[in-house]
């Protein structure tokens, strides 16, 4: 990825830098109606895994749907390998394409299912049927590969759909929330999978709203809102970056009043306020401050039920993200 310094984030980590991009936006913008989807969005992506963080519509699947050539983009330019994705389906033969929502054939069988789209790559059938196989191997559904599709549950689709997506060995991988709907058995399944793929070389974008679930996968994010990149890099520098922001820890406790008049003497607590079983405290150290709470509460007596940061999630670094954007812009006027 390339580094974007007006997003208020971290560049691409060392071992990206010399890779040779593979998908390159520029300026690229794509409506639906009156409803701009995407905004005038550049980025570069590498090999590897990259996650694509965002809240629902956020652009996520549009921008998605731009780089499988299944939407034309209204504005910019899109390539892949450096050749234009729209109208060459040559090229499109490279990629590999999970959506988030399937629209699929329940009568017939998984291994059917795949071994037709594996056969429109371009294969003879009886090599379609081999790849086909492999591949629902690979995801741990050969046991169910011959019950119809309109059986399976929700884990069972999302693998399935990764199965054809990637039956053909693609060199790019686009995969849209492939982790929804999925119990924790199948999530490991397909969350050691494209970190299979990705330490393999394929170029892997895989979008979600959840932030643990990319972190499972990558450190490398794009984190996109309102059809724009809010920022790219490494997820960790981008924590850091918060880190240095006033950060709230929310304490569910037997006596919070004493708990808050003990914590508001300590130099990296900022402020406290006080609920009626609670108390949410504000820092600019939260490293420092996550076992000072518990230090303190065990010196005064203080029975902890509960510690949570309601700003350790994705919609406080967006927030936050945003905000920064926001300020920049007034102080450019």
């Amino acid at each position: 990825m390339s580094r974007r310094r007006a997003a208020s984030a971290a560049g691409p980590s060392p071992e990206r830098q010399g890779a040779s991009p593979v998908i390159v936006a520029e300026g690229v913008s794509c409506w639906y109606g009156p409803v701009m989807a995407v905004n005038e969005l550049s980025v570069t992506i590498g090999p590897g895994i990259t996650g694509l963080l965002g809240p629902n519509g956020a652009g996520k699947s549009t921008f998605m749907k731009l780089l499988v050539g299944q939407l034309r983009p209204a504005r910019g330019r899109l390539t892949l390998f450096g050749e234009t994705v729209w109208g060459h389906p040559a090229l499109l033969g490279r990629v590999g394409y999970a959506p988030e929502h399937e629209s699929n054939y329940d009568e017939i069988t998984g291994l059917e299912f795949v071994a037709a789209l594996t056969e429109l790559q371009g294969f003879s059938p009886e090599e379609a049927g081999e790849r086909a196989r492999a591949a629902i191997a690979r995801v741990d559904l050969t046991a169910a590969q011959d019950r119809r599709i309109g059986e399976y549950s929700k884990g069972m689709r999302q693998r399935i759909k990764l199965a054809q997506a990637m039956a053909h060995e693609p060199a790019v991988l686009i995969l849209d929330e492939p982790l929804s709907g999925c119990d924790p058995l199948a999530k490991n399944r397909i969350l050691g999978l494209i970190r299979e793929l990705g330490a393999a070389g394929t170029t892997v974008l895989v979008s979600s709203h959840v932030l643990h679930e990319i972190e499972a996968m990558t450190s490398e994010i794009l984190m996109m809102d309102k059809g724009r990149i809010l920022a790219e890099g490494n997820i960790y520098e981008i924590r850091d970056l918060i880190d240095r922001h006033p950060h709230r820890i929310r304490v569910v406790c037997d006596r919070p009043r004493a708990l808050a008049a003990a914590l508001v003497r300590e130099e990296a607590v900022t402020s406290v306020q006080v609920e009626a079983e609670a108390l949410v405290l504000e820092t600019r150290r939260p490293d420092e401050c996550y076992p000072l709470v518990p230090r303190v509460a065990r010196a005064e007596g203080v029975h902890i039920r509960a510690l949570t940061s309601p700003d350790n999630n994705l919609q406080a670094v967006f927030r936050y993200l945003t905000e920064e954007r926001a300020r920049r812009a007034q102080g450019a006027s």
